[in-house]
């Protein structure tokens, strides 16, 4: 920007002019340049840790039982489901370790579903933050998907604990070590998925409530309760379920947290594809709307 003739009042005369340089000046609320954009967020990081260790330790403060809910509600909805789907619907036939089947399919499907439900508020929910402050908004539902996962750790230790105590019990093997780059793509997933609906939610609210609707569809397309192998005479369902990024984080859990086995290459790919695929297309959705999420509506 050129430099520009400002008065000066206290010339001889009463006015004068004072050159002004404006090469630094910006629009407000401008879209930067996407890779500035993202050096922007990664300058917020620790802010990010910081707010999601906060507020995990605010949460529940009112419950005498506090944070113990966060290990008691994934354990009492998978007694119910066990009861409903094992017990009265016979789902369990055939599944070897049904109860420990379970346990995974219902511990990883709660990690997605509550942080997309979270992550897709991250705008829409924090208006006046939005609006007040001159920040990257991507940060919003960053944060949201890092307090998810801290807020998950102590979850898949008592996943871990349950499998280990509940007959038939299952041995610890080398193979568990491979959980953890499955759930860093669980994780990575999330968060592209989580910016996508975000910004679909920030131009059109009334979406939450089709993303509720859809998770819980979501975890019965996920065989979190029965095995896909009922589906063995029907390629076209089998084929869409294993194409399923959700049903391949379970499967492939359960293979090296009960089964012994190593995941098929094939899921890799697949889960690894719709993870890359989503952080790439939630990465450019999101930053081509933050000049439209501070503005009042």
């Amino acid at each position: 920007m050129a430099t520009e003739d400002a008065p000066n009042p206290s010339s001889e005369g009463g006015t004068g002019l004072v050159r002004v340089d404006g090469t630094g000046f910006t629009r407000v609320g401008r879209r930067e340049g996407l890779w500035t954009y993202l050096k922007r967020v990664w300058e917020f990081r620790h802010f990010i840790v910081f707010d999601s260790k906060s507020r995990i330790a605010g949460e529940s403060s009112d419950d005498s039982l506090g944070r113990v809910w966060m290990v008691l509600n994934p354990i009492l909805n998978g007694a119910a489901y066990f009861l409903v789907f094992g017990v009265l619907l016979g789902t369990s036939r055939g599944i070897e370790n049904f109860v420990a089947y379970l346990i995974i399919g219902v511990f990883m499907y709660r990690f997605t579903s509550s942080t997309i439900v979270a992550g897709s508020k991250a705008i829409s929910g924090n208006r006046s933050l939005v609006t007040a402050f001159n920040f990257p908004r991507m940060t919003l539902p960053l944060a949201i998907n890092v307090r998810e996962m801290m807020r998950n750790v102590t979850t898949y230790v008592t996943m871990f604990a349950l499998i280990l105590v509940i007959p038939p019990l299952e041995p610890i093997t080398w193979k568990w070590l491979v959980f953890i780059p499955i759930v860093a793509l669980q994780f990575f997933f999330n968060l592209g998925l989580s910016l996508v609906l975000a910004r679909i939610v920030a131009d059109w609210n009334d979406f939450t409530h089709i993303i509720t609707f859809g998770v819980r569809i979501w975890m019965y397309l996920s065989a979190v309760f029965y095995s896909v192998e009922r589906f063995a005479d029907m390629p076209l369902i089998l084929g869409l379920m294993n194409a399923n990024p959700l049903f391949n984080v379970l499967d492939m859990s359960r293979d090296v947290l009960l089964y012994d086995t190593w995941p098929e290459p094939m899921r890799w790919l697949i889960l690894g594809g719709w993870t890359v695929g989503l952080l790439i297309i939630g990465t450019l959705m999101f930053w081509q709307g933050e000049e439209k999420y501070g503005r009042e509506r």
